[in-house]
């Protein structure tokens, strides 16, 4: 009996929240091979390594978003991209370490292919060896933003915070950032692909 209501409330915990997901229905854990991405060659992410509920993967969705809105679950370290018919993709992610988290709702402003890095001048006071990147880091597999960038705005401008991918691998699931959202290479890929300039995102 205590365990029926332990599950009736999780449920009804779920439901105020406005969104859920069950699955998965399809993981992709082929898709992190090497891969050659304009002129830079991606190395294998050791996928065997991840925990699976991290890699790349179709589930079922209930939300009241609406499709190509992107939903970041901070505390599950989850990105979910809102697909139609009741599904999402969903990527697993590494987030801001304490300190430096972040909440609230965003759009993707612009979008950029192996983007240049430029460490924040906060950031470069607190690790003065960055200075030398201070006009921007050139893109590259060392790159911290790795293959890609989705720049969030919001009503105040630049949020400074972006979706992005990474050459660690190993911090996806933790919380380990400055405060960025970040993925694997393969995956920042993918959502590139599918997001679009001016979509929602919701950090929740």
């Amino acid at each position: 009996m205590r365990m029926k209501s332990l599950i009736l409330a999780a449920a009804a915990a779920a439901m105020l929240s406005g969104c859920t997901s069950i699955g998965p229905m399809q993981v992709f854990t082929n898709d992190y091979g090497p891969v050659t991405d304009a002129g830079y060659q991606l190395p294998r992410i050791p996928i065997e390594k991840v925990p699976q509920k991290y890699r790349r993967q179709v589930v079922r969705y209930d939300t009241a978003e609406k499709p190509g809105t992107i939903v970041v679950d901070t505390a599950n370290k989850f990105l979910y991209f809102v697909m139609p018919e009741g599904k999402a993709m969903r990527y697993g992610i590494g987030v801001g370490r304490e300190g430096f988290e972040w909440h609230g709702t965003a759009r993707v402003a612009l979008k950029r292919e192996w983007p240049t890095w430029t460490p924040p001048a906060a950031m470069i006071k607190r690790q003065p060896e960055l200075k030398k990147w201070a006009g921007g880091m050139p893109p590259g597999l060392t790159n911290p933003l790795g293959a890609r960038a989705l720049y969030l705005f919001n009503k105040g401008g630049d949020s400074g915070y972006r979706l992005h991918g990474s050459p660690e691998w190993n911090s996806i699931g933790h919380a380990m950032s400055s405060g960025c959202v970040r993925l694997m290479n393969q995956d920042i890929i993918d959502l590139y692909n599918r997001a679009e300039v001016g979509a929602k995102v919701i950090v929740q």
